[in-house]
């Protein structure tokens, strides 16, 4: 399946200022969001499965697939479009099998060994990150930066061409563009849409700028 990663928001409780996921997830839709995925470390299973179908209703005329990260069981049980799995999570060849053909897979790429492994994937997009650093989540590794991000997409296009890649961590209004320069089909953001006093203009903005860097680069870059 093509995932366009154009404007990925993952809607995380913690931060979101304490207001209601689904009119959030709904706002970034109507900003220009074009995936968006439930995050949710802390909560228990009913809690997770019962905001997911939320989300889930929210978006369903919309046309913003909803993925769920990590937990293949909610992604089931809540009917959303698929999951988004981690290094240390469910591995993304067992999440496929669980889930069906149809359903979307996404994996995190941090390294270059993950970029390789790509090739043996069942998954349609890559995420690589983290390009800068974030408060949005605890991570050890070093940010690995506009040059470790474009080092890192041109390795995942070499060995998945046509395969979508986003980036993640760290990324607003300021420094979307030159993700995108970098290399990325898309920006997966999570504080600076939903942090924000009003969602649907932080996502239109950061849809606009991501779309005007995506047309600099050209189309036959695109078509990489």
């Amino acid at each position: 399946m093509k995932v366009d990663l154009r404007l990925y928001a993952i809607l995380d409780p913690e931060r979101t200022r304490g207001r209601d996921l689904a009119e959030l997830a709904r706002a970034a839709a109507a900003g220009g969001a074009t995936l968006l995925q439930y995050r949710d470390k802390h909560a228990g299973t009913r809690d997770l499965v019962a905001r997911a179908g939320a989300i889930k209703a929210a978006l369903a005329d919309t046309g913003v697939p909803l993925l769920v990260n990590d937990r293949v069981d909610v992604a089931l049980a809540a009917g959303a479009d698929g999951v988004h799995v981690g290094q240390d999570d469910m591995h993304a060849g067992d999440a496929r099998r669980l889930l069906g053909p149809r359903a979307i897979v996404g994996v995190t790429l941090k390294t270059s060994a993950h970029v390789a492994e790509l090739a043996a994937l069942p998954v349609d997009y890559g995420c690589i990150g983290g390009i800068f650093a974030t408060a949005s989540k605890d991570n050890p590794a070093p940010p690995v930066g506009l040059a470790g991000l474009a080092q890192l997409v041109d390795g995942a296009r070499g060995t998945r061409p046509g395969l979508p890649v986003g980036a993640i961590a760290g990324i607003d209004a300021t420094n979307a563009a030159a993700v995108i320069g970098a290399g990325a089909d898309g920006v997966a953001v999570i504080s600076a849409l939903f942090m924000a006093e009003d969602v649907e203009a932080a996502a239109r903005s950061l849809r606009r700028i991501v779309d005007e860097a995506l047309a600099a680069r050209g189309p036959a870059d695109a078509a990489r």
